[in-house]
């Protein structure tokens, strides 16, 4: 396959995952604001948001004081913002359309289908209440993109890219979340008590990586609390947005692309070593080494592994 074959779709999958990461951060953003503050809105809610989605320098300088408003406008439709819904949705689609032969018919249509429709919706139109509902139908479109990815790509080194992408993505994003509120899952909160603001933060965390409702699975006796929060989303393999599963997901795809080639490059090697390193962690150790430096130490990882990826297969 050729390099620019597969870094368009490495980008396509990235770019769509990521346009549903910025959705259920704005989700949460709202939900935090009407529920913690009696519908009052508050700044740290919606900059919340702009952390996490590496928006906030960029927010800044082009319109400074954070407001709904302004969070939306700028994290949905801005044209100059990276991780814009917008941006990631046209980005996802012109790497689609690069490879249209590579791809099926049903990928293509959830793809340019979800374009044609977001380019329909006037940002105007999308005030404070409808909101939650335009932000559940990226959401569902984004499924719906996977759904058609797993279901009819064949296996082979292009569906590999694929799922490098997703995971790449996904990784980055559970590793900024957490690291942007990391003092709050710290295991001093957990003796300090467990007060209302100390839930709302928990909560919204679990909520931005899809986990509220699958922690109370994974821990069905258990309340909230710092220690199994941290745990639930850095080594519990089950979760499906946990840093442990993204790699063991990267770490198959990468063994996999390594067997269809014949050779296993530097970047499948670094996939196993962090794959293995998750694997043999336990969450005292991270949190005696410290959390914000492990979650900076993984960032720094993950966008290694892609660089050399990018690297090794040529990507243009």
């Amino acid at each position: 396959m050729l390099g620019r074959t597969a870094s368009s779709l490495f980008w396509m999958s990235r770019y769509h995952e990521r346009a549903m990461n910025t959705a259920k951060l704005l989700e949460v953003a709202y939900r935090t604001a009407i529920v913690a503050h009696g519908g009052q809105d508050s700044e740290d809610d919606w900059r919340f948001a702009l952390l996490c989605a590496g928006c906030a320098f960029g927010y800044q300088e082009k319109i400074g004081d954070v407001s709904p408003k302004g969070v939306i406008s700028y994290m949905v439709f801005d044209k100059e913002n990276p991780s814009s819904v917008r941006v990631c949705l046209e980005t996802a689609r012109n790497n689609a359309r690069a490879v249209r032969t590579s791809i099926t018919s049903e990928l293509w249509e959830a793809i340019n289908t979800t374009w044609i429709e977001f380019m329909d919706t006037s940002p105007q139109s999308i005030t404070r209440d409808r909101l939650p509902e335009f932000l559940s139908w990226i959401s569902q479109r984004s499924h719906l993109f996977r759904g058609a990815l797993l279901n009819t790509l064949l296996r082979d080194d292009g569906y590999f890219f694929s799922q490098l992408g997703n995971f790449v993505e996904r990784a980055d994003n559970t590793a900024r979340v957490l690291n942007t509120q990391y003092w709050v899952l710290l295991p001093d909160n957990d003796v300090i008590g467990d007060g209302s603001m100390d839930r709302y933060q928990w909560t919204g965390i679990l909520r931005a990586l899809s986990g509220h409702r699958s922690y109370r699975f994974a821990y069905p006796d258990a309340k909230l609390t710092a220690f199994n929060i941290a745990e639930f989303l850095i080594l519990r393999r089950e979760m499906p947005r946990s840093l442990a599963h993204c790699y063991e997901w990267i770490s198959g795809s990468a063994n996999d692309l390594g067997l269809f080639y014949g050779e296993k490059l530097p970047s499948l090697t670094m996939a196993d070593q962090i794959s293995d390193d998750l694997a043999n962690t336990e969450m005292q150790d991270i949190y005696h080494n410290g959390l914000h430096d492990f979650l900076n130490d993984f960032i720094i990882q993950n966008n290694n592994f892609a660089g050399q990826l990018s690297k090794d297969y040529n990507f243009a």
